[in-house]
């Protein structure tokens, strides 16, 4: 080995080592993953049988929205053991909501410590927050000084926690709507446990713009979601060409999962298989 690739090799091990144990893991992916919501498999089949489905389809996570708040502690032995037989992660999982009230800290740090000592049992590195609704009492400030002990119960945790926006149209309540601004309140932050889940289903009917904002934004996203506009089916049947947003987000070198959140139209083991081979062909060669 020469000289200049064996110091490139001490510093990115080095870079590694004073990574987060969550950070680490990711950081030795050599390639992007991809994943599905389950919530989207919930009319098809339980849960269970949905996470066989996902893994039939060839996928390497499932991401879980509110089913572990009802699992008895026999549910999380059984869904630990089957994603772990199936070679799947449970990479992320939502549930908790409301950093833009300064009212509602308390009972969102309640809530959190819940969903971390969970994401424990059941091996997840990853939790969804979403900004819950509007109030006269929001800003950003707001939401900068709210999350602050968010990001400290996670980092306490070694878990990371991802913001996400949500558009009006979806919710015409919610403060978070524009990856933009969910970027800038993760870099005021500065803290590798805190950073951003880029839903281009929610930020196109949002406002569009997508590649240039995942550009722009790229260092502070550790998670995107997909499915096409409008309908939020099969990613190819809407009006995003997901084949170029795909192939930039690997030419960014981003290396962490992106998960499917779609309705299927037509047999789901057939979509869901299709929608991931599409995804892999246009980071092909990147």
């Amino acid at each position: 080995m020469h000289r200049r690739d064996f110091t490139r090799t001490l510093a990115a091990l080095a870079a590694t080592a004073a990574l987060p144990k969550f950070a680490t893991a990711q950081a030795q992916q050599a390639a992007i993953r991809f994943s599905v919501m389950l919530w989207t498999l919930n009319k098809i089949s339980p849960t269970e049988k949905s996470i066989e489905l996902v893994a039939q389809a060839g996928y390497q996570g499932v991401e879980l929205v509110g089913e572990w708040q009802k699992w008895s502690p026999a549910d999380y032995a059984r869904i630990t053991s089957r994603t772990r037989a199936l070679s799947l992660t449970i990479d992320s999982m939502a549930g908790v909501r409301g950093f833009a009230d300064p009212a509602t800290k308390d009972q969102l740090l309640a809530d959190l410590a819940v969903a971390l000592e969970a994401a424990k049992r059941l091996n997840c590195p990853q939790i969804i927050l979403t900004s819950g609704k509007r109030t006269a009492a929001s800003s950003h400030e707001a939401c900068i000084e709210i999350l602050k002990p968010v990001t400290d119960l996670a980092a306490k945790a070694d878990k990371q926690v991802v913001i996400e926006p949500i558009d009006l149209l979806e919710n015409p309540t919610s403060y978070l709507t524009s990856v933009t601004e969910a970027a800038e309140i993760s870099r005021a932050i500065n803290n590798p446990h805190l950073r951003v889940l880029y839903d281009l289903y929610h930020e196109q009917r949002q406002g569009g713009n997508l590649i240039e904002k995942i550009e722009k934004n790229i260092d502070q996203i550790a998670l995107f979601h997909i499915a096409s506009v409008p309908g939020r089916h099969e990613p190819s049947t809407g009006e995003v060409r997901y084949e170029a947003a795909y192939r930039r987000i690997a030419e960014l070198k981003y290396n962490g999962f992106i998960a499917m959140e779609f309705y299927p139209t037509s047999d789901a083991l057939t979509s869901l298989r299709t929608a991931r081979e599409e995804a892999q062909r246009a980071i092909t060669n990147v």
